[in-house]
Formats: structure tokens, sequence, C-alpha cells
């Protein structure tokens, strides 16, 4: 799994959230502060869903360095699999 979040952005989600969520049990008694815990989850997993389907990665190149990428868990295509387009020879 790629981390696409920045070290400073993880600790801003990941405070910011859990202060925000917070409120649920001190302030307003109402579940959509709840809401909250999913910046504090995505700063502390590192990962982003929403900064992955945009194609967004706050990190700098420096600290991408060394990480393996999800193709890099895929054999390479063989000659017929360029040639179909395909895996599978024949569909499109």
């Amino acid at each position: 799994m790629q981390k696409n979040i920045h070290k400073y952005e993880r600790v801003v989600r990941t405070a910011g959230g859990l202060a925000l969520s917070s409120l649920a049990f001190w302030g307003p008694k109402k579940s959509l502060f709840l809401g909250f815990l999913i910046p504090v989850v995505t700063g502390l997993v590192g990962k982003c869903p929403l900064y992955s389907a945009l194609g967004i990665n706050t990190r700098k190149q420096e600290e991408r360095q060394g990480e393996i990428s999800d193709n890099e868990y895929f054999d390479k295509k063989s000659d017929s699999e360029v040639v179909a387009g395909h895996p599978i020879v024949g569909v499109s």
C-alpha cells in the first residue's frame, strides 16, 4: 500500500480529527461528529482513498524512495499480452 499523505498533513489530520470528533462526547450529543474519525484513520494509515482516486500525492519525492509500487508485484507482460492488449488472448 503506497502512502499518499505528507507527514505534516498526517499530524494535522489526526490532531484535527481527534479534536473535532471529541465534540461528540463532551459537546453537542450528535453522531455527526463521529464522521471526523475519517481524517484520524487516514492520518494514522497515511493513505487517503480520495487522494488515490484523484491521483494526488502530497508526499515529497524523497519520502517515496524505496516504496514498492503496485505494478512491481506483477510479472512483466509477455509478447502475446502486449500484442493482444489483454492477458487473455482474444479478449478486448
